[in-house]
């Protein structure tokens, strides 16, 4: 793991420390090559397939006792289990706040289509 990830992530509780290292590597499961950017203003890691902006498929955003995992197009991505929330025009994510709903073969789908919504 990163030292940027390491420090930003020590500021956070054990339990959502612990959410956000697993939300990682479920991502970085998926998206083995992915680009990972520790934004601490924005208190965000993203992961894309590049440094801009435009190639952020999806963030971790650690919360006071759960962790989001945001899409960057998440009004395109197929979501039939209703996992995701949020109200902007393009990005929406899923409230971890537990294992269980880390193993939740829905959110899996959600990342690997954002992949692939990302590559076309």
């Amino acid at each position: 793991m990163s030292q940027a990830v390491t420090e930003f992530l020590a500021t956070y509780s054990p339990e959502v420390r612990d959410l956000a290292l697993k939300t990682r590597a479920l991502i970085l499961e998926v998206i083995p090559h992915a680009v990972e950017q520790v934004d601490p203003p924005s208190k965000i890691i993203a992961y894309g397939f590049g440094l801009k902006m435009a190639d952020i498929i999806c963030v971790i955003a650690p919360y006071k006792s759960h962790v989001n995992l945001m899409f960057s197009r998440g009004t395109e991505l197929p979501d039939p289990r209703g996992l995701l929330v949020g109200t902007g025009k393009r990005a929406r994510h899923v409230k971890i706040t537990s294992d269980r709903d880390l193993k939740a073969p829905a959110l899996r789908a959600l990342v690997e289509a954002a992949v692939v919504i990302k590559s076309s």
